[in-house]
């Protein structure tokens, strides 16, 4: 069951496992979070489906397809086919935010993560959408 103080479900699709799980415990500093973790792109769709997501943060390189490719995807279904998106990459994000822009994401964030900044973007995310 979800928690009534969740206000933004974000769907971080990473296959390690390691960073997701830091991801998860980085956005449990905000009560208004929730993270639902996908570790390729196909259970990424399926979790999609089943339970629709607010924000999307998509991994560069996952075992079954990547990042871009898989936006496609996502942006194909209903329940995906405007929400906010990010690329995570352990490549140098200057090196491919060109083609993530192009691709529909609206940045690329390093790994790992910059707490701070992420939270603040899904805070501004939130606040702009509610």
């Amino acid at each position: 069951m979800t928690d009534s103080s969740v206000q933004m479900r974000v769907l971080y699709i990473d296959d390690d496992r390691i960073n997701g799980l830091l991801f998860e415990e980085a956005c449990r500093l905000d009560d208004a979070l929730e993270v639902q973790l996908a570790f390729d792109g196909e259970e990424a769709v399926a979790i999609a489906k089943e339970c629709p997501p607010d924000v999307l943060v998509v991994d560069l390189h996952l075992p079954d397809t990547d990042g871009f490719a898989l936006l496609g995807v996502l942006r194909d279904l209903p329940e995906c086919g405007t929400l906010p998106a990010f690329l995570c990459t352990a490549e140098e994000p200057a090196d491919v935010l060109g083609r993530a822009i192009e691709a529909g994401y609206l940045a690329c964030w390093p790994k790992p993560i910059d707490v701070r900044a992420t939270l603040e973007t899904l805070r501004a995310l939130r606040t702009r959408t509610a």
